[in-house]
């Protein structure tokens, strides 16, 4: 059973495709077809051997919905004829997701979805994911390399949905030294919030807070959204160092990190104690920073971000802090 997409006035235009070169009557019984080959799609397919057990009885015979059917089938049970978002990779765009407006817009004749947001392909180390290039990475892979769900979260935030990303390990470095800094700040302005009930933003926060939410209303631009939190941490570290952060601001600006955190997750707010080794590695840097060994001290700063702990060095002595 096919969709004749000359019937659909509509057809095309997610992924502005030219309707003019369209063969009449076309068809293709896969589910995946080139783009410059516009042609009726299979919306039942009947059964053959290579489906086994996968078959339903209809008024057609007994067979298979396409694979663009049952999108439509599942999101319109679920979420209903008309939905605010639908996501999927760049290359879903033609025919899956053309396909799945032809068939729902036109059983319904309303809208079916307001807004698609495609993403762009992920890289490793500049070449596709592939096992024979020994570039292709589980999460539980990354973790037992020693960095944490919070580093591949902020790595992965750090790029424009839409462009190609490119995952690297330097990438997982940079990542920890800019949640150190997040860390930080945040500690700082702890400490000063500490002693006080919220008031007024400072202008410095403020100006933060009106960037970040408009780099979010422009097309959800993460990287311009980060962008806006470390211009208020150079700021606010600034006021910090002047002395010109009153207990009340300090609550306000942690407050409005926190509402943040609701769209990054990247916060490190888990205060369990440190298990023995790391114990042990943070008495070792004590004894190298006694000795003046900078060298070892910053190794061992290292070794201890590895177990998944930010260390800060403070005049009282050194202070530990969980990632996340």
């Amino acid at each position: 059973v096919y969709y004749e997409v000359a019937k659909f006035a509509g057809y095309g235009k997610l992924a502005h495709i030219d309707r003019s070169g369209m063969k009449a009557g076309a068809r293709v019984a896969q589910d995946e077809y080139d783009k410059d080959n516009v042609a009726d799609f299979a919306l039942w397919k009947a059964w053959d051997e290579e489906d086994g057990e996968v078959v339903w009885d209809s008024p057609w015979g007994r067979g298979r919905p396409g694979w663009h059917i049952e999108c439509s089938a599942m999101s319109m049970k679920y979420l209903g004829e008309t939905f605010d978002i639908h996501t999927g990779g760049i290359d879903n765009m033609f025919p899956h997701h053309e396909n799945e407006i032809a068939q729902s817009e036109g059983a319904t004749g309303v809208p079916f979805v307001r807004y698609w947001m495609h993403c762009g392909y992920l890289i490793v180390d500049g070449q596709k994911m592939s096992k024979s290039l020994g570039n292709f990475y589980t999460l539980r892979q990354i973790i037992e390399k020693g960095y944490s769900g919070r580093e591949v979260r902020y790595v992965l935030l750090s790029g424009h949905y839409r462009q190609q990303f490119n995952f690297t390990f330097d990438a997982l470095a940079a990542a920890r030294a800019s949640l150190a800094r997040i860390d930080e700040f945040f500690g700082r302005i702890g400490e000063v919030a500490a002693a006080g009930e919220s008031a007024v933003l400072p202008a410095w926060a403020k100006a933060g807070q009106e960037a970040f939410v408009s780099a979010l209303d422009e097309d959800l631009n993460m990287p311009e959204a980060l962008g806006a939190l470390f211009d208020m941490i150079r700021t606010g570290n600034a006021a910090l160092d002047a002395g010109d952060v009153t207990p009340g601001a300090a609550v306000a600006v942690s407050d409005l990190m926190r509402s943040w955190d609701s769209v990054l997750g990247l916060l490190a707010m888990d205060s369990a104690a440190p298990d023995d080794i790391v114990a042990a590695l943070v008495e070792q840097r004590e004894i190298a920073r006694k000795a003046k060994n900078w060298a070892e001290s910053d190794r061992l700063r290292d070794e201890i971000a590895g177990h998944g702990w930010i260390i800060r060095d403070k005049a009282e002595g050194s202070k530990l802090k969980r990632m996340q």
